[in-house]
């Protein structure tokens, strides 16, 4: 058996985490980066980097390599997902550098049906609980194959900070649905 460690979300700061749809080391270099962008900024101004200044200079990193000699662009779209001072963000960085704010969004093999999904699904007043079940209610819309704990991950980001869920809890949230 092969046990992979390989993770698709990862925590940039205390309230940051950002996931991602394309190649893998593309991702995993734009995490480096965006780990050493906040770095930066909290050695500079001795706070954490906000999540639109973050966002801001991810991108223009992925802009750059648009048109830079002997370099390709990243092939990966971004979702950085953040709290500052009780404020929520939720972005999607494309490769171009282009970044769009969500209340709500899908991205990634079948975005079509996730977006249509989440447009009868979402509104403003829900709850954690609830919003948990929308997102695993679309990822089931377009997902191939029986969804368990061992092949989604869940992420949270509340102003206590961003934390992905533990194989236990993303087990109790597919029991619940089913």
């Amino acid at each position: 058996a092969v046990v992979s460690t390989q993770s698709t979300g990862e925590m940039i700061t205390k309230h940051c985490g950002m996931t991602y749809s394309g190649m893998g080391p593309d991702f995993r270099l734009l995490v480096r980066k965006a780990r050493k962008i906040a770095q930066q900024y909290y050695l500079q101004f001795d706070e954490e980097i906000p999540v639109s200044q973050l966002v801001q200079r991810l991108a223009n990193v992925m802009q750059e390599y648009t048109h830079s000699g002997g370099v390709r662009p990243f092939g990966v779209s971004l979702l950085v997902a953040g709290v500052d001072q009780e404020t929520p963000y939720l972005v999607q960085c494309d490769p171009s550098g282009a970044y769009f704010a969500w209340k709500a969004t899908a991205m990634g093999k079948n975005h079509v049906n996730g977006k249509t999904f989440l447009e009868k699904r979402y509104n403003a007043d829900l709850e954690l609980e609830d919003a948990v079940h929308t997102a695993i209610l679309t990822l089931k819309e377009g997902f191939e194959g029986q969804m368990t704990e061992d092949n989604i991950e869940i992420g949270i980001c509340t102003s206590d900070g961003f934390r992905k869920l533990n194989r236990t809890e993303v087990k109790d949230y597919l029991a619940a649905l089913n």
